[in-house]
């Protein structure tokens, strides 16, 4: 599977597993998760079939692990706009916690604070690093 193929397939999971399943008749239960064969059923009636082959590779290779394939079933990791239960366990925060933003958003975020804007979470790192391969969070986007 090509670089191009597997970006515009994660990113199509990413839209309707994160933020817009009704969009191609999917239902998520309470956790995230759809069947996997429901998932291919409807990209395929959609204009985008997928096969469980370059399912499997996206999941399987991406940087961020935003996808999770249990069993028969397959859930978005983090970043939904719709409401889910992740079920995460809760744990105790290091010390300092970082958030990757971009430069002209700092006078808003020292003004009204961290905010998860269309997103349920803000999400912040122990690390404040990438993780190998990757690019800094926020080093995507100008703006």
């Amino acid at each position: 599977m090509d670089e191009r193929r597997t970006v515009k397939v994660s990113k199509y999971l990413s839209k309707h597993l994160r933020h817009q399943p009704e969009r191609i008749g999917l239902v998520l239960d309470a956790q995230g998760w759809t069947e996997i064969d429901a998932l291919l059923r409807a990209t395929a009636e959609h204009g985008f079939p997928i096969t469980r082959e370059e399912l499997d590779h996206v999941v399987a290779t991406n940087d961020k692990k935003r996808f999770a394939i249990e069993g028969t079933r397959i859930r978005a990791s983090q970043g939904h706009t719709v409401r889910v239960d992740l079920d995460l366990p809760v744990a105790e925060p290091p010390a300092y916690l970082y958030h990757g933003t971009v430069a002209d958003r700092l006078s808003a975020i020292r003004a009204e604070g961290l905010r998860p804007m269309a997103r349920h979470h803000v999400h912040l790192s122990p690390t404040g690093r990438p993780r190998p391969g990757s690019a800094p969070a926020g080093a995507g986007r100008s703006s």
